[in-house]
């Protein structure tokens, strides 16, 4: 999570939402990385978790990435769990819960659903403090004055339990 929480800090000079990612394979080696780049690219499914896992089957020469673990400091959205399984990765390692809008057992369960033939394997809540403090100080620079009471972003959720945990 060290790791993917240093990539989340490349999000700075373009503006985007500070969250970062890291693919490892089953044996311990370093596939890929991945940060932010909505804003950056214009591109509305460049997401951490995709990039990392562009970057993971380039290195590994293949999708296919059975047997890794991606670690994420927020909770992957529905698309983001939607590329986890396709790409087969067993584990997702995430930081910060996303009670607006999380995938991997907050607001839905992707990853789980027992429907679907791939199951992911889902962490949650590793070095959640610090993943939360890179959301909260983000969104709190670019929103002055708030305090954690806008309607539409409640900063207080960033961290904490997840709601009916």
């Amino acid at each position: 999570m060290g790791l993917a929480l240093d990539v989340a800090g490349e999000t700075a000079p373009s503006g985007d939402v500070p969250v970062g990612a890291v693919v490892v394979a089953a044996d311990g080696t370093l596939l890929g990385t991945g940060a932010n780049r909505r804003e950056a690219d214009g591109d509305p499914t460049a997401h951490a978790e995709v990039l990392a896992l562009r970057a993971a089957a380039r290195a590994a020469g293949t999708w296919r990435l059975e047997g890794a673990t991606l670690a994420v400091t927020l909770e992957p959205c529905a698309m983001c769990a939607g590329a986890l399984l396709l790409a087969r990765v067993r584990r997702v390692v995430l930081g910060a819960w996303d009670p607006k809008a999380g995938a991997t057992g907050s607001v839905l369960d992707v990853v789980r659903d027992r429907r679907l033939p791939h199951r992911v394997e889902v962490v949650g809540g590793v070095r959640e403090e610090e993943c939360g403090a890179l959301l909260r100080d983000f969104f709190a620079a670019r929103r002055p004055g708030a305090a954690g009471d806008d309607p539409v972003v409640d900063l207080s959720t960033w961290t904490g339990v997840v709601p009916g945990r």
